[in-house]
């Protein structure tokens, strides 16, 4: 039995987005899921409860991890398009190009030439791709600073949290600061008409969760489907606008 059986409201969008998928590969549909946050922002148990009743052979996960050296030569995007979905098929990043906006540029792995060349140049990489019939949903899961430090915390004392620890762990409270300018530019930047961020306040694990599924309902599966599930909470979920770098909507 699955943890989550005893939560009807989790089981609600899991059954729609099952629904929407099934419905999805029929018709041929491409999705890409671009899940992006702050260290310790909650994206892999999203990712998880996204997936956990969606096809295997439809839906895949990509975490790349650091490129190589032949890689780092390569075109930026070309390590990521060969994940891009085919007919039928869900992918969902796990970190995607995005890293050059955030690591790459607080850690200082590109060159500022080569980190403006990219927020100059991706939204016109997503918008060919959508002219080709890929639906893109990019997701911003943000965290507090105080809600950040105690996961990090988690990662380093529970024996079962292990394996999500990272060596950028020990940097990610030092260098706040710089990832909230980071986040800034990018959103700023990078979230347009055709391919808006989607921003999640994810302090509260469960109710993120609840939202990014009924936002995705709504946002991919047809009419019929996603009126069997709420909208997604709009105090937890909302698209990115300027405003919110000021307001509180946005952790600063």
């Amino acid at each position: 039995m699955s943890k989550h059986d005893d939560d009807p409201e989790l089981e609600a969008r899991q059954l729609a987005l099952v629904k929407w998928q099934q419905q999805a590969v029929d018709c041929g549909e491409k999705v890409l899921i671009i899940f992006e946050g702050r260290d310790a922002a909650g994206k892999d148990g999203a990712i998880r409860v996204l997936t956990e009743h969606l096809s295997v052979r439809s839906t895949r996960v990509v975490a790349l991890p650091k490129p190589s050296d032949r890689e780092r030569s390569e075109w930026y995007f070309q390590r990521y398009v060969e994940h891009l979905p085919a007919c039928g098929e869900t992918v969902i990043f796990n970190r995607s190009w995005y890293n050059r906006a955030g690591v790459e540029r607080v850690m200082g792995f590109s060159t500022p030439e080569e980190q403006e060349t990219f927020l100059r140049d991706v939204p016109t990489m997503e918008a060919m791709l959508l002219e080709s019939g890929l639906k893109i949903v990019k997701l911003w899961l943000d965290v507090s600073k105080a809600e950040q430090a105690e996961r990090l915390d988690e990662r380093r004392t529970d024996p079962l949290k292990v394996l999500k620890a990272s060596p950028l762990d020990a940097v990610a409270q030092e260098k706040w600061d710089g990832y909230t300018d980071a986040r800034n530019i990018m959103l700023q930047r990078t979230s347009t008409a055709l391919s808006p961020w989607i921003c999640v306040r994810a302090d509260r694990k469960h109710t993120a969760r609840l939202a990014i599924l009924s936002y995705l309902a709504h946002r991919l599966a047809p009419p019929k489907i996603a009126a069997t599930v709420p909208p997604a909470d709009t105090d937890v979920l909302f698209p990115f606008e300027s405003a919110a770098l000021d307001d509180g909507r946005l952790e600063r």
